[in-house]
Order: structure tokens, then C-alpha cells, then sequence
């Protein structure tokens, strides 16, 4: 079964607070949407995420999913949030045969519960988490309880909200509009939703206390850190510069390779790589394909940064050192910084970029060639 997952996130969350837009605004490091966005392309029954935002966001949603967004299909939201969904429903690719839609502003959401739901859906049109009510339930006016209300059969909603498209896509269409959410719209059709058990630490950031409430939750999930090394080497030949780090360095040698031998991104590269255990450049790049010939190295160390991106994963720290003799680095250290900073999608006081020389020992000592060591950290939280 292909599933597409849609995230709403056109609302402007006013009530949440801040300067810009909840699903934009900051969740330990990550903005909230790219949290919402990751859960769902970081979970293997999903085919494709559709993310239905405004149009005037268009730079915070840029800024906010940084390598993530390549990822992600983004429409245009509409006035309300059933013409959003309609949107979202929309854009799916062809073949789709179920849909997941998803507050965009609910960041915390868990695979298991994604599980839950799509299992639902092998014996239901549609399927939606919930938690029953537990708390006594009043009604009131003017500040004072007018009567109580039973709790018996009631539940709380919650999103990720499952169906077969074909079903969600007209009942959508025969709607008036002004629904809550999916599930009524569904309901009105005469659609079976079955309720799967919903997620306390799954809830949507509406006020500003709930960004608390919402770190503290992440403050407790155990964090993934990981560490990956890399080294790599490049012989010189004839040739007027090295590429250093992104950085045309003049020297009366150039390094020689299949690409364009920048002996210190490679290391880099296969830091990440390896922190991610998915290999090297070699196995995503294979020297053999005649394509890479010449190739800038900023191809292969982007790839690893959107790969880590992908797999929920953000670059802390990264920290390069160059051994050889000639040419010097410290003069364009700073612009290997900056250089490298750019095509990670870090800021530069993440990155080191160092040298040191072999004492005239081995082969770099003999100025036959440059080596490279990197270390990258990545961490999912």
C-alpha cells in the first residue's frame, strides 16, 4: 500500500504566542515543523510527505526544514483548514492508496502511533488516535458550573488522522466545510473510523506553555549521539592550486583524483557517512560511474548532509585537520569555515578546519600528496 503523509501547517497559531507562526518557532534546536516533518520521512511505511503551508511562510518554511525540504512536496494552504486537507489531498502522487493527515504543529508524534493507525486501515476506511476522558466533565456559564456532563464514550482527539484516499477525497468533496478535523468530515460521509489508542506526549502546541511542556517531553527521551571519522589522501600532480575544503588554494602542485580531489571534504564526507554506518563516498558514488569524473566534492558532502537530515539527525560539530607540508592553511582556514558551513547548512563555529604537518615523515613529509582527518557528530533527539 503507497501512503502519503499530509501535515497542515497554514495557520498562523495566534495563540500560541511569539513573533512568527508556531510550526516555525523554536523546539530544542529544531523548529517545531521540522520535527513534525521528520517523524513522518523517518518512518519507513511512508512514501511521500505533503506539507500544506502559507504562502507568505514561504522563507521561514525555507529556513525552518533547511535540508529537509527537497524532501517534502509544499502546496499552497487555503482560508480554512478543510480547503488546506482538500489541498493536501490533491497533491499526492498518483497510486497513493491511503493518506495520513497530521497537525503540523503536533511534533512529538511517535512511529508506534503511526503503526497503529495504518494497521486500522487494512480493516477500516479510517482510523484516528485518541485518549479517553478521565477527568470529571462540567458545563458552565459566567465563571460558574451549571451542570455536570458525563464522561462515559468520550475521547480526546488527536491527529495522526488515517483513511483510503479515495474515501477521505470525497467525502471532502460533499462536505459544506467548517469541520474540526477529518474525522467529522469523514463521519458526515458514513465513513467506519476506528479508534486506535492515542499517545499523551502526542500533543499539539496551541499555547504558550505547551513549548514547555512539549522540551521537557524531549528532555526526557534518551538522545542519539553519534560519531563518524574519515580520512582520505590525494598524490599531487601538475597543476597551479588544491581544492582545500570548498577553497581554491593557489599552489605550484594540484592533488589528483576522480573528482576534484578535495582531500578534505572527502574525509568530512565519510565522517558523516559513518556516523550514519551507510558506507562511503565510494559505495554512494562509485569511482567506476564516468559521471563523477571531475565532479566538485560540495556534491558528495551535501548528499551526506541531506542524508543525515533525512534520517532525523542534525550535524553539531564538525572538525577537519589537513597534514602536509605545503601549502599553509591558516590563511584560509577561516574561508574553509565558512565554506564548509554553507553547504552542511550549519553555523561556522560548528566547523573546524586545522593543519599540522608529518615532520617531513612519509609521504606527506616528502610532499608527495595531502591527508585528511575528519571527525562529524550527529544527534537525534
Amino acid at each position: 500500500m503507497r501512503i502519503a503523509a499530509i501535515i497542515v501547517a497554514a495557520g498562523r497559531g495566534i495563540r500560541a504566542g511569539g513573533d512568527i507562526p508556531k510550526q516555525y518557532q523554536d523546539l530544542r534546536g529544531q523548529a517545531v515543523l521540522a520535527r513534525t516533518v521528520g517523524a513522518f520521512l523517518d518512518h519507513p511505511r511512508i512514501d511521500e510527505v505533503v506539507v500544506v503551508a502559507n504562502t507568505g511562510d514561504a522563507a521561514l518554511y525555507l529556513k525552518a526544514l533547511g535540508q529537509l525540504a527537497p524532501r517534502v512536496t509544499r502546496v499552497s494552504g487555503a482560508d480554512s483548514r478543510d480547503g488546506s486537507v482538500r489541498a493536501g489531498l490533491a497533491a499526492v502522487a498518483p497510486g497513493t492508496e491511503a493518506v495520513l493527515i497530521h497537525d503540523g504543529a503536533r511534533p512529538l508524534v511517535a512511529p508506534d502511533l503511526i503503526d497503529r493507525v495504518l494497521d486500522a486501515l487494512a480493516t477500516h476506511p479510517g482510523a484516528a488516535p485518541a485518549l479517553p476522558v478521565t477527568d470529571a466533565l462540567w458545563r458552565g456559564q459566567d465563571g460558574a458550573v451549571t451542570a455536570s456532563q458525563p464522561r462515559e464514550g468520550l475521547f480526546r482527539a488527536q491527529t495522526p488522522q488515517g483513511f483510503h484516499l479515495g474515501a477521505i477525497r470525497a467525502a471532502h468533496a460533499a462536505h459544506p466545510g467548517g469541520a474540526a478535523d477529518d474525522v467529522e468530515v469523514a463521519l458526515a460521509a458514513g465513513l467506519d473510523v476506528a479508534i486506535v489508542e492515542g499517545d499523551e506526549t502526542n500533543l499539539k502546541i496551541t499555547h504558550p506553555g505547551d513549548f514547555a511542556r512539549a522540551a521537557r517531553i524531549l528532555k526526557d527521551q534518551p538522545m542519539d549521539i553519534r560519531t563518524g571519522n574519515g580520512f582520505d589522501v590525494h598524490r599531487f600532480g601538475e597543476g597551479d592550486h588544491v581544492m582545500l575544503c570548498g577553497v581554491h588554494v593557489p599552489h605550484d602542485h594540484a592533488l589528483m583524483g576522480h573528482s576534484d580531489a578535495d582531500v578534505g571534504m572527502h574525509a568530512l564526507t565519510d565522517a558523516i557517512y559513518g556516523a550514519l554506518a551507510m558506507g562511503d563516498i565510494g559505495q554512494h558514488f562509485p569511482p567506476s560511474d564516468m559521471q563523477w569524473k571531475g565532479a566538485e566534492s560540495h556534491i558528495f558532502l551535501r548528499h551526506a548532509a541531506l542524508l543525515a537530515a533525512e534520517h532525523g539527525f542534525a550535524i553539531t560539530h564538525c572538525d577537519v585537520t589537513l597534514i602536509c607540508e605545503r601549502p599553509k592553511i591558516g590563511p584560509h582556514a577561516a574561508a574553509m569555515r565558512a565554506a564548509l558551513a554553507e553547504i552542511i547548512g550549519i553555523d561556522a563555529t560548528r566547523i573546524s578546519v586545522k593543519a599540522t604537518t608529518s615532520e617531513r615523515l612519509g609521504f606527506t613529509g616528502r610532499e608527495e600528496g595531502i591527508a585528511a582527518l575528519a571527525t562529524a557528530t550527529l544527534v537525534k533527539s
